[in-house]
């Protein structure tokens, strides 16, 4: 039967119990008033023994009260009482009213029943809106963990590239539920939990959706964020009931996504020990592994800042292992964009590793959206497969922002402009280890006039102080290009300016690249856990030091600036030549500013 038939018929008899409940009730109270036989009042009359008579019309009923205050009902064909009755009545001295209240039948039901049925109404209604909002109202300590069902398991290890060695992990988790045999005979115990450890968008949460598609066990989800509520103890209930479900489903996978939102450092917050968010993770350190078992529920977690968790969560026993979720390298993002473009027409055109070698840094997130935006380009020209253009096209709006063409920029800005992103352009293009230049252009894009973009021909893994030194002086380029080309500066090397000064910084305070302070580092983070982020750096150094350190990031930046202007004068026919095509093209790619400045190479 239909649940909503179910309920009907539910409310229906309950209905009926409480009417006839009610019924029963009002027929009893009513009853308090005694009847008579007609021929015993008028015996009672003759004998002066009625005090009062009421005529209730409606009813043919005459209500009377004794001399001895008894009040009794006789009924009676009201239209029979004739004149010589009523004085009969009135020679025995008996007081007679006409009671005006019961001449409508119906207006006593509704004041019997009216009430009652109000409170079934409501009662109704209260019990119903439970029902439309999950039962909340009496919930409070309940779990909201969603139990994945073969309906929803749709994405499988399959969906998910770029993080083999994460996927190998998570694969023999679910191997050792299906065949726990195949591991215990040496000996091997499962894990209780796995934590998955990465920046945003490289797919954890990815990986997690395809465990659940993968494996044959079920798969409760929930986010940390869902343990958070204003009501104190709520959360450290909703982790009991979360493995209590667990415990009824073994084997089973408990997935909490986001788990810095429960799992961060105790003492931190405010509160003390008596902290909601404390309270939920020591309930959470007590089922992960306390006094009572969980055989069979494996725990798996996502997080983007294991810095913040409280260290009794990190250890064995709880979490065995960490799973880091890098970004993917070049091979890891050429799969990615496969796995994206399973279902995208793609032209002759589209070379996937050309793509992969141009996108370093990018996420499995960052890809997916420079897929769907080349696809939502071709579709906007109307074309029937999207093709290379659309994917370089896509890459510059997801690196550098969607072009301002609507923007109206002066002859004079414009030109600041050009000579500005051409220093950039010369600079990295001359200078040793520096990334080759990729694309310049004036158009503007985000908040800039005009950007140029640099991609590395490989992953790096390390930064060298050869290409730091050449890292400032590209960012410093701009502002040396005004000065030469234009005999004034502008303030457009705002941004320039600070990411040259803070990669000073950098390599004197924290890699130790300056000769003068050597290989020390100087000064620490002040992180507070409960806030996630860095907030200051503590100086623990002397006011002596401190000016040493001032000096070397200013020798680092001069030094830097110095290069560039011995690099452009050499070179100034190439930086004219480099400005005036960006002022005709707008924009030059990597070999349009090859070709530029071999041929206005000064000679030898």
């Amino acid at each position: 039967m239909n649940s909503f038939y179910k309920n009907v018929l539910l409310w229906g008899v309950l209905a009926a119990i409480l009417f006839l409940a009610f019924d029963v009730i009002s027929n009893n109270t009513q009853k308090a008033t005694e009847e008579m036989p007609f021929s015993e009042f008028m015996k009672k009359v003759d004998r002066g023994e009625i005090r009062e008579i009421a005529i209730i019309k409606g009813k043919q009923v005459i209500r009377f009260v004794t001399t001895d205050n008894k009040e009794f009902e006789t009924f009676i064909v009201i239209d029979a009482l004739d004149s010589n009755m009523l004085a009969q009545f009135q020679a025995k001295g008996i007081r007679i009213s006409v009671d005006p209240k019961d001449q409508d039948a119906w207006y006593g039901y509704v004041l019997t029943w009216l009430p009652m049925v109000l409170f079934i109404g409501i009662w109704i209604f209260f019990m119903r809106q439970m029902q439309l909002g999950g039962n909340k109202a009496l919930s409070f300590g309940k779990s909201r963990a969603k139990l994945l069902t073969e309906d929803h398991r749709k994405v499988t290890f399959k969906d998910v590239a770029g993080v083999d060695e994460a996927r190998e992990e998570l694969q023999e988790i679910i191997e050792f539920l299906k065949d726990p045999q195949k591991f215990q005979k040496l000996g091997g115990k499962i894990p209780k939990g796995v934590l998955l450890v990465g920046p945003p968008g490289t797919g954890k949460t990815l990986l997690a959706r395809a465990i659940a598609g993968e494996a044959d066990v079920p798969f409760l989800s929930i986010s940390g964020s869902d343990f958070v509520e204003m009501f104190v103890g709520v959360g450290a209930s909703r982790v009991r009931d979360l493995f209590e479900q667990g415990k009824k489903n073994a084997p089973c996978i408990i997935f909490i996504d986001e788990m810095d939102a429960v799992g961060r450092h105790r003492g931190a917050g405010l509160g003390g020990g008596h902290d909601e968010r404390e309270q939920t993770l020591n309930q959470l350190l007590v089922e992960m592994d306390g006094f009572e078992s969980n055989e069979g529920v494996i725990m798996i977690a996502a997080t983007n800042r294991p810095d913040v968790l409280d260290p009794a969560l990190l250890r064995p026993g709880r979490f065995d292992r960490q799973v880091v979720v890098a970004r993917p390298d070049v091979r890891g993002r050429k799969g990615i964009l496969d796995v994206h473009t399973r279902n995208i027409p793609l032209a002759d055109d589209v070379d996937l590793n050309v793509v992969a070698r141009g996108t370093p840094g990018f996420s499995g997130a960052d890809l997916a959206n420079l897929v769907n935006e080349a696809a939502l380009l071709a579709a906007r020209y109307e074309k029937p497969v999207v093709d290379m253009k659309d994917m370089e096209e896509a890459k510059d709006k997801v690196l550098m922002g969607k072009e301002r063409r609507s923007i109206i920029i002066s002859d004079e800005d414009k030109r600041v402009t050009a000579y500005h992103e051409a220093g950039h352009a010369l600079i990295g293009k001359l200078m040793p280890d520096s990334d080759p230049v990729h694309k310049v252009t004036i158009i503007p894009r985000g908040y800039a006039l005009g950007l140029t973009q640099q991609l590395p021909e490989g992953d790096r893994q390390h930064y060298t102080k050869r290409y730091c030194l050449s890292k400032i002086a590209t960012l410093l380029g701009g502002r040396v290009a005004e000065e030469l080309a234009l005999d004034d500066i502008a303030t457009g090397a705002s941004d320039d300016l600070k990411r040259a000064t803070e990669l000073a910084r950098k390599m004197v305070c924290e890699w130790g690249m300056s000769e003068t302070m050597g290989p020390l580092v100087y000064g620490e983070r002040e992180e507070q856990i409960f806030l996630g982020r860095e907030i200051s750096r503590h100086q623990d150094y002397s006011e002596e030091t401190a000016v040493k350190i001032d000096k070397e990031v200013r020798q680092f930046i001069m030094s830097a600036l110095d290069t560039d202007r011995k690099i452009l004068s050499a070179h100034i026919e190439s930086l004219h030549a480099l400005a005036q095509a960006l002022l005709e093209k707008e924009s030059l790619d990597g070999a349009d500013i090859d070709r530029i400045v071999n041929a206005t190479k000064p000679s030898a």
